[in-house]
């Protein structure tokens, strides 16, 4: 268990003062930049009250003079996990605003819902005459992170602002949510049960205390169930409605980094089928980067999609049966996938002075299409040049659907034959005549499973 710390052993502990300035210390050279302070929570009694350092879960003890204490080794370790992360600032993961999320929400917890934490901060306003207490930066502290100093805001449509953060603390944050969460459950059921047996003395609560497990990060993928295909062939439409799946879904690891554990249902929007059960982050990436319902920007994250982790994105793309016998994608994915890989060829250079290479791709990316994904095959993909430096290009080319599947099955064959070997033709029963239509997927509102 991380963070096993004995009141009756006091040679390891720290006041929350000195353990702040030791956090702050060990952390000092960590990509992830870190509060000053340790914050303390607790579960409606003394005897569950932690603090949460990256994904590490650290007892707290008190004093009879009313301060806190955590162990110094236990810092220490927690210090190391953070310094491990390493972050590109480049990879960027939208974390808010969401339709339908509620303003102000906090929680007791140090994270527990972290997301939420984050954008009813930054959209509560703040009146110039609310004074923030000195060394309180509770608004500033997820997990001993310093949000604030990673976040990044991006301007979407000219009018909106959205927030940002670097996936790797992402990842990190999700990971320390689900530890917190283990660490609660378990925490109340030994509290109920303690309840439902007899009144317990000092001794047999700090003995309680001490044994709560909670999963430690470096094993938490261990802790977690991997996907078998249990949902296989099942409609999203089916499974939104049944009232357990969401805690269903939060046992399984997320399929595609299998590093944190997954909080969404991802599936197909045009055959309605579930492919598998994922992280935030990851179906972040996975969503297309939409300008308008039917135009999207081709970013450079194609280049892990479509390029160095291929076979593991087409492989979960082909989880849904409709794409996987049709041997297709998605028509927003085969969009980007066209004007990605298919047109590359025709996409103009020009000259870099600040690169060793001497030219670069022109411009930026953007494919749109005609038509209705209720009615694919009448649809014609147009690639565009945005932001050309010199304003001499503008439509790139012009692409049938029919054209776009026939290459996009020839360079599926060649770059994961073993996915392209389970597709085909020959296995359309019991898959509908017409498309599906999109069932909306509710996990930008609120960021909940459904």
């Amino acid at each position: 268990m991380s963070g096993r710390v004995m009141p009756g052993h006091t040679s390891d502990l720290l006041t929350l003062q000195d353990a702040g300035a030791l956090w702050a210390g060990l952390t000092a050279d960590s990509a992830v930049p870190t509060a000053s302070t340790i914050l303390i929570s607790s579960l409606g009694s003394a005897q569950m009250s932690y603090a949460l350092l990256g994904s590490h879960v650290v007892m707290a003890v008190k004093a009879h003079d009313g301060r806190w204490s955590i162990s110094e080794s236990e810092v220490r370790r927690a210090a190391v996990g953070l310094r491990a992360v390493k972050v590109d600032p480049q990879d960027l993961v939208r974390i808010g605003p969401f339709g339908g999320m509620p303003k102000g929400e906090h929680s007791e917890a140090v994270l527990l819902g972290w997301r939420r934490r984050i954008v009813g901060e930054l959209q509560r306003p703040d009146p110039p005459e609310q004074v923030v207490p000195d060394g309180d930066d509770r608004a500033l502290h997820l997990a001993g992170i310093d949000w604030r100093r990673i976040l990044t805001e991006q301007s979407r449509d000219r009018t909106r602002q959205t927030w940002w953060l670097p996936r790797a603390v992402v990842r990190l944050l999700d990971a320390a949510e689900h530890v917190e969460r283990r660490w609660l459950q378990a925490g109340q059921k030994e509290s109920k049960a303690a309840e439902g047996i007899r009144p317990r003395s000092p001794r047999s609560q700090t003995h309680t205390t001490e044994n709560l497990q909670v999963t430690k990060p470096d094993h938490l993928a261990a802790s977690l169930r991997p996907y078998n295909e249990e949902l296989k062939g099942l409609l999203y439409s089916v499974l939104s409605r049944k009232p357990d799946t969401s805690r269903k879904v939060t046992g399984w690891i997320c399929t595609l980094c299998r590093k944190v554990p997954a909080t969404v249902l991802d599936h197909c929007h045009e055959h309605g089928y579930v492919r598998a059960p994922l992280c935030q982050s990851c179906n972040a990436q996975e969503r297309p980067d939409h300008l308008y319902p039917n135009d999207i920007r081709v970013t450079d994250r194609y280049t892990r999609l479509l390029t160095t982790h291929a076979t593991e994105w087409l492989r979960h793309w082909h989880r849904c049966p409709g794409c996987r016998t049709r041997t297709t994608l998605p028509l927003s994915h085969l969009a980007a996938w066209t004007a990605y890989v298919a047109c590359r060829p025709l996409r103009p250079t020009h000259r870099d002075n600040h690169s060793s290479r001497g030219r670069k791709p022109c411009g930026t990316l953007r494919v749109a299409w005609t038509g209705s994904h209720h009615t694919p095959h009448t649809c014609q993909l147009t690639v565009t040049i945005d932001l050309c430096p010199s304003g001499e290009h503008r439509d790139l080319a012009k692409v049938p659907y029919r054209q776009a599947t026939e290459q996009f099955r020839i360079w599926l064959a060649k770059t994961a034959p073993t996915v392209a070997a389970a597709a085909g033709p020959d296995r359309l029963d019991d898959l509908p005549a017409q498309f599906r239509p999109v069932i909306p997927d509710k996990s930008d509102k609120g960021l909940g499973l459904f």
